[in-house]
């Protein structure tokens, strides 16, 4: 679905910060809705909906557990 959107753990990326979980989140919610960017009435959604991916998508990469890693 958005193929912009890498990986964001290990083995793939070792080093991911919160700015690459954002900007992944941000591509997410540009690629659901249909806009780069959204107009004034949109902003508050749209920026919610970046901002709570965000969050869900550091709860996934600090919960998951990758075989091999201890």
């Amino acid at each position: 679905m958005c193929r912009s959107i890498k990986t964001l753990r290990p083995p793939y990326t070792e080093d991911v910060t919160e700015e690459d979980v954002r900007a992944a989140a941000l591509q997410y919610v540009r690629k659901i809705s249909g806009f780069r960017a959204p107009a004034a009435h949109n902003a508050e959604a749209f920026d919610r909906a970046v901002a709570e991916i965000t969050r869900a998508s550091e709860e996934l990469l600090a919960s998951l557990q990758v075989r091999g890693a201890h």
